[in-house]
């Protein structure tokens, strides 16, 4: 007897029915293929037809294979992208435009929510302190329950913050240190733990290097990320090769989101194809645990429901959507989201910054005469052809880099409104705006690198032990 449709399809998700007539059309492929009866045949598509109809109705979208519902999907996972459309996923950010990503469009497809003024009001209110400036000009512009973390933070109940990185190269970038600065300052204002991940693993399944390199980067970008400032007593930062066989919690807590998400989702929502290792498919699975607290029982004693809160870049975000999906079913608290912007490549933010690319960014490694050279020779400009036509009708601070890196790096408020009223009217030539950025990175860098030198491996490897913070759970 063939198939009919659930009577109760109105009760599915919008995900469950993307998987319902996904496997139907598995099925209807398999008895093509198998030279099965014309009339079983039809009553399987039949029931393909009506899966797709009653997908449509609940969603709004024309089912597409490999496309999850747009609330659980990457912008268009690197297929059939319309002119204006921006590409961002885990590994690839491209736009077409000279100002870069269009944050508001990616707002309303990720289905997260703006940081506006009265989030950062609030967000004063409750620290009593000043909101760091990366709030402030909307570096950190959009958010997933944060409204959440503040009500459990107003009522004396804790979270703890996690944040990652995956160590690609030895050298990281000035780029590299935006998401580490916030989660210091976050940190600071709340006082709560911070877990860090540094995803070696990941490295050594993307990239072409072995296990060992990609386990040295990991070590040495700690110490990179030590060097932002972060207490020991309250921060834990953790190589997966390393953790995963240590704690009691965070390998059962990736076996639990590994059950709940099929091969079908992850490759509408990461585009991973039947060629990618198995690795690749599982590895979202490890970047979800740390988002519970039972992942480090060493740190929360065992407790299961504290909330979690995660600053992170955008491209991030999938992940996070299937672990905020995945958290309900395995009896976990959904883990709030901050997003940055993403950093701008010195050659523009149409150009994807590379560590293979030395003049893409400025690196924590470089002296004062590379910093100067790659700003003067690479730094793109917002200025005119002609200093006659720059005095007559100014520059662009929308494209020019220099201007957008100060956006990250100068802290005076008063003076970066200066520089860009200065540079918009034309007063301001290309040339002075880049002096100014050299001499605010030269110093920035030059004070990282010191601050480094005092870190040891004695020290990295303190930070990366397992053990109970300053903190009673």
């Amino acid at each position: 007897m063939a198939d009919s449709p659930n009577s109760d399809l109105k009760s599915l998700s919008p995900l469950q029915l993307f998987e319902r007539v996904t496997e139907q059309g598995e099925k209807v492929r398999a008895l093509k293929a198998g030279k099965a009866p014309k009339d079983e045949i039809d009553a399987a598509v039949r029931m393909l037809l009506s899966l797709k109809l009653s997908y449509k109705t609940t969603t709004g979208q024309d089912y597409q294979a490999g496309l999850p519902p747009k609330d659980l999907v990457l912008i268009n996972n690197g297929t059939a992208k319309e002119e204006d459309e921006d590409l961002v996923d885990p590994w690839n950010v491209q736009t077409s435009n000279a100002k870069g990503v269009d944050y508001d469009k990616l707002i309303v497809r990720f289905g997260s929510s703006k940081i506006d003024t009265d989030l950062i009001n609030r967000i004063e209110r409750a620290t009593g302190q000043k909101p760091h400036h990366f709030l402030r000009r909307g570096i950190f512009f959009s958010h997933r329950d944060m409204d959440q973390i503040l009500d459990a933070y107003e009522n004396k109940k804790s979270f703890y913050l996690y944040t990652g990185r995956g160590p690609s190269s030895q050298a990281m970038h000035v780029g590299h240190l935006i998401p580490f600065m916030f989660t210091k300052w976050l940190q600071e204002v709340f006082d709560v733990p911070l877990v860090i991940q540094l995803t070696d693993d990941e490295k050594y399944l993307w990239k072409d290097m072995t296990i060992e390199k990609a386990y040295e980067y990991a070590k040495e970008n700690a110490k990179d990320i030590i060097a932002c400032g972060f207490d020991i007593n309250k921060t834990f930062i953790f190589s997966d090769l390393d953790y995963l066989g240590a704690s009691t919690g965070f390998y059962k807590n990736i076996v639990k989101v590994q059950k709940h998400v099929t091969f079908n989702q992850v490759k509408g929502i990461f585009g991973f194809t039947d060629s990618d290792c198995i690795g690749k498919i599982s590895f979202p699975a490890i970047q979800a645990a740390p988002s519970f607290s039972s992942s480090f029982p060493q740190i929360f004693n065992g407790k299961d429901n504290i909330q979690c809160l995660i600053p992170c870049a955008i491209d991030q975000d999938p992940y996070f959507r299937m672990t905020r999906d995945v958290a309900p079913r395995i009896g976990q608290p959904k883990p709030a989201l901050l997003h940055s912007v993403f950093f701008p490549a010195l050659q523009g933010a149409q150009t994807k910054m590379s560590a293979s690319d030395p003049n893409s960014s400025i690196f924590l490694t470089d002296t004062p005469k590379q910093i100067k050279t790659k700003i003067n020779k690479h730094a793109f400009s917002g200025g005119r052809d002609t200093i006659e036509e720059h005095r007559k009708y100014g520059g662009n601070c929308d494209v020019d880099v220099s201007f957008m890196y100060l956006t990250f790096f100068l802290e005076d408020d008063d003076r970066l409104e200066q520089l860009k009223q200065a540079y918009t009217s034309g007063e301001l030539l290309t040339g002075e705006l880049k002096k100014v950025l050299i001499e605010t990175m030269q110093p920035l860098v030059a004070a990282h690198q010191e601050r480094r030198k005092q870190i040891t491996d004695e020290i990295v490897k303190q930070f990366m032990t397992p053990r109970k913070l300053a903190f009673e759970f």
